[in-house]
């Protein structure tokens, strides 16, 4: 009897663990049973090109959210770098700097809205519902309200060129995903992360500075949004300072939904990326189906809610 308890404890556990990756999988299964094309190569490509940004602005905020704070602001984020990087390369600067401007401005917004956490003693949901304003503002107001267009061709390289076959944004998103991955499970300071949104007072006790944490974990995601920012214009050819908005919820979402805590303390890069491509899957068999945008916004808002409403269940557990 107690072996069978311990075996089925046991399998309990691994179901938990990898019940992210079993609902991914069925997803798949159901949806080309549905609509056949949609294991086909081509469209499979699509899915994962269109989750690349999305995943990427996950990753970034996945790091916000295990330290239980939250950043709204990204989506504007998304929309200033990718005007910034746009009117570096129309006054002729070089495609690589440029793009190389447009990320360095969302790290100036994650350090902004790090020292307003950490210095300011903000409430993150304040500081970055007040900076998404903001920067939207900015984004607006550099590009004249109009969308920065007449860029070289070049600069549609990064956003719509293949390398060996392979989308580069998708590229990009794996090579972050391993990077992020890297940094949070087998680094320091990925610890030091969990460990503050776990239990910060604790943490500090321990000899970590929590504030520290707090402003690398912003920058992180500001840079982040930069990079989604650059690729997203990259792909229109277009410094549109509207771009990116509504991002952000699409990001904690995905973040959410593979595993991460609103309350902080819990969270895997692994998990955000499933939930990235559970996101996009959703979206590409709804559009294969011919379903409404407006339906999948009501779609997108309920996995939201089911998945803090399982996050929070698992927590009383």
């Amino acid at each position: 009897m107690k072996e069978t308890q311990i075996r089925g404890r046991t399998y309990r556990e691994v179901f938990e663990k990898y019940a992210i990756f079993i609902a991914f999988i069925l997803l798949c299964i159901l949806l080309s049973v549905m609509k056949p094309m949609f294991l086909t190569p081509a469209n499979l490509l699509l899915v994962l090109n269109q989750a690349s940004i999305n995943g990427i602005l996950a990753i970034g905020v996945t790091f916000v959210l295990i330290t239980a704070g939250i950043d709204i602001s990204i989506g504007s984020v998304v929309g200033l770098a990718g005007v910034t990087a746009a009117l570096c390369a129309q006054r002729e600067i070089p495609i690589i700097p440029s793009f190389f401007m447009g990320i360095l401005s969302g790290v100036l917004v994650g350090a902004i809205v790090g020292l307003l956490v950490t210095k300011g003693k903000l409430a993150p949901y304040i500081v970055t519902l007040g900076m998404m304003t903001i920067i939207r503002g900015v984004a607006l107001l550099i590009s004249g309200g109009r969308p920065i267009s007449g860029l070289p061709a070049e600069f549609g390289y990064l956003g719509n060129k293949n390398l060996l076959g392979v989308p580069i944004p998708v590229i990009i998103f794996v090579a972050v995903a391993a990077v992020a991955y890297v940094v949070l499970m087998k680094l320091r300071v990925g610890r030091y992360t969990f460990a503050v949104g776990g239990n910060m007072y604790a943490a500090e006790a321990s000899g970590i500075n929590p504030n520290q944490i707090k402003m690398f974990v912003h920058l992180v995601s500001g840079g982040c949004a930069g990079l989604a920012g650059i690729i997203l214009a990259s792909k229109i050819i277009t410094g549109q300072p509207n771009s990116g908005e509504g991002y952000e919820l699409d990001a904690i979402a995905a973040a959410v939904v593979g595993g991460t805590s609103l309350a902080g303390g819990t969270g895997s890069i692994t998990g955000t990326v499933i939930g990235a491509l559970i996101i996009g899957v959703i979206a590409n068999g709804l559009d294969l189906m011919g379903v409404s945008s407006y339906w999948q916004q009501i779609v997108k808002g309920l996995i939201i809610i089911a998945a803090v409403l399982l996050d929070r269940n698992k927590k009383r557990q």
